[in-house]
């Protein structure tokens, strides 16, 4: 059983969209003690399963989010405000109904989102992004509640 879990979501090859997947790279290359990492890609619903099988007692996800900042803050999104919200998405399914579903079974679900700059094709990451994406694994080791981020 692990304790905690960061399910990532998004495309790196849509620029700023690729914030979940380099947070998956940096836990896999340099992994947070206590933290199990899950990269969704653009179908993290697909992975709904894994996740039950663990049993973790907290999952953050962490995505791309249009929630009207500027690139690079760092907001956590309540699930009501999902379905209100538009939320840029290039996923499959609307992520509050991955976040219903992994409540059913999930003590602590927490969907972290990251301003992006630029949703494109073939586009880098930019620095606001990458540094968000940064500040959101250093604060991984002493993460509690809403891990010290305002709410949208």
């Amino acid at each position: 059983m692990s304790k905690n879990i960061v399910l990532t979501v998004g495309n790196s090859m849509m620029g700023d969209d690729g914030a979940g997947p380099l947070l998956a790279e940096m836990m896999q290359e340099n992994p947070v003690t206590d933290w199990v990492v899950i990269d969704g890609g653009s179908a993290p619903e697909n992975y709904v399963h894994q996740i039950r099988e663990l049993s973790p007692a907290r999952v953050l996800i962490i995505d791309a989010a249009e929630i009207g900042e500027k690139a690079g803050e760092i907001r956590i999104i309540e699930p009501d405000q999902i379905a209100e919200m538009f939320i840029m998405s290039t996923h499959c399914l609307p992520l509050n109904f991955l976040i219903e579903e992994l409540e059913t079974f999930v003590p602590e679900v927490t969907f972290v989102g990251i301003q992006p700059a630029i949703v494109a094709f073939s586009f880098p990451m930019t620095d606001m992004v990458r540094d968000a994406v940064t500040t959101v694994y250093q604060s991984l080791p002493t993460w509690q509640g809403n891990g010290g981020f305002a709410a949208v």
